[in-house]
């Protein structure tokens, strides 16, 4: 989604340069977010695709890029692009307000789906492959470096399920007034753990149950808590500082090359403050800004700061609650009697992180936070809204999210019958 605004200087320039880690540091805080106005909404999509004929095949590079070869252009703005295990995204424009962001989301999910159909194929919502092992189909060079480098950090097996087997519902959404910055970045992190375990749909991967609701978020937590961990430390008072912090004591997990125009990896743990202090050299040299900001790319904190705030922890889900999820995180955040109301409801589950990702709503601390936060989403929903409200509240108040639905399914039908129900449309 594109809320960002284009750098002034070409940081590949010799002007570009870092002089040192202090450096990178002011270039972070500098960058990290942008002062404004609250209201725009971006979302980004992605679901798996399936066979519904043959739920154990994964479709080949060829065959999805031969239907997206074929579409139109998307009538909701939405930029069409291909996970490394063969997910579809669907990456929505930054709109108004999040009933405009979901119209236009819908309206192109119903293009994508089609055009899917067509060829016989189908777009499963859930946070995780529940049947097929792990395999990278996008012949990208960067996914290829990336495989290299959790290869070499001992993390392949959690790495390559997070490239080719998660799925995500991400909402993106300006940084704010940066009078307002430290709650607002403190909030969007506090509000996880209960938003996990309302959307928690992944109980199975590779054709096994996981023991956890959302797998999806068990494979992050599996992966270098220096690259996908939360990024506040206990004060959370300076969002630019704990990022930039947490930027430069990640380790390198690849430099760009443009002469050769390929991600190349490294190997070994290299923190990059000591590329930056010139510890160390890569390619002979130091960094310069366009290598922090591509680094930059390689962090998956729950909450990525980009001049907007990316919301990256919830699961797919199905079409039946993906909007009541967006309008309620929108209005969390963006709401300001809202705000308050959550920030007070989650603050005993606020680090909670594991228990929402394993028990999701069997937590009763969780429970008892996500009715309170779905009351409050509730009294505000829009019309247009309304039947997707009451399904996720009515689950909610039950104590149970997506993944014990799909739970169900495949215990009663199996899992090549459960998948292939989802990809048909059925319930």
């Amino acid at each position: 989604m594109a809320f960002a605004v284009a750098s002034e200087q070409d940081p590949a320039s010799p002007a570009g340069g870092l002089a040192d880690s202090s450096a990178a540091a002011q270039h972070i805080t500098d960058c990290c977010l942008s002062d404004g106005a609250v209201g725009r909404v971006g979302l980004e999509i992605e679901a798996h695709c399936f066979d519904p004929a043959n739920p154990h095949r994964r479709p080949s590079w060829s065959e999805i890029s031969d239907v997206l070869a074929s579409l139109p252009a998307m009538p909701g703005g939405s930029v069409v692009t291909v996970e490394p295990g063969g997910a579809v995204e669907l990456s929505g424009p930054p709109l108004q307000g999040a009933c405009a962001a979901i119209e236009a989301m819908i309206t192109d999910q119903a293009v994508l789906r089609t055009a899917f159909a067509g060829a016989g194929l189908a777009l499963v919502l859930l946070g995780a492959d529940p049947l097929r092992p792990a395999q990278r189909i996008n012949p990208g060079a960067r996914y290829h470096a990336m495989e290299q480098f959790f290869k070499a950090s001992h993390t392949l097996a959690a790495g390559s399920a997070m490239m080719t087997s998660t799925a995500s519902v991400q909402v993106n959404l300006d940084a704010g007034p940066a009078s307002g910055w430290a709650d607002r970045v403190r909030l969007a992190h506090a509000l996880g753990p209960t938003l996990v375990a309302i959307t928690a749909n992944s109980p199975l991967l590779s054709g096994n149950f996981s023991g956890w609701r959302s797998t999806r978020q068990r494979v992050w937590s599996q992966l270098d808590a220096a690259r996908c961990g939360p990024i506040l430390t206990a004060s959370g008072d300076d969002p630019g500082t704990d990022w930039a912090r947490y930027a430069l004591k990640a380790p390198v997990m690849l430099v760009h090359s443009p002469t050769r125009d390929a991600a190349v990896p490294v190997l070994h743990y290299l923190p990059f403050a000591d590329w930056a202090d010139g510890h160390e050299l890569l390619g002979g040299r130091r960094p310069t800004a366009y290598d922090l900001e591509y680094h930059l790319t390689t962090l998956f904190p729950p909450v990525r700061p980009r001049q907007w705030l990316e919301i990256r922890y919830l699961d797919s889900v199905p079409n039946a609650i993906w909007p009541a999820v967006v309008f309620t995180l929108v209005t969390l955040l963006d709401d300001p009697l809202a705000a308050r109301i959550a920030a007070d409801a989650v603050e005993p589950v606020a680090t909670a992180w594991d228990v929402a990702a394993r028990t999701g709503l069997g937590d009763r601390r969780l429970y008892d936070a996500a009715n309170r936060l779905m009351a409050v989403a509730a009294e505000r929903v829009p019309p247009g809204l309304t039947q997707a409200m009451q399904h996720l509240v009515a689950a909610v108040e039950r104590g149970r999210c997506p993944a014990d639905e799909f739970s169900d399914q495949v215990i009663d039908n199996g899992i090549d019958v459960a998948v292939a129900r989802l990809a048909l449309g059925e319930s």
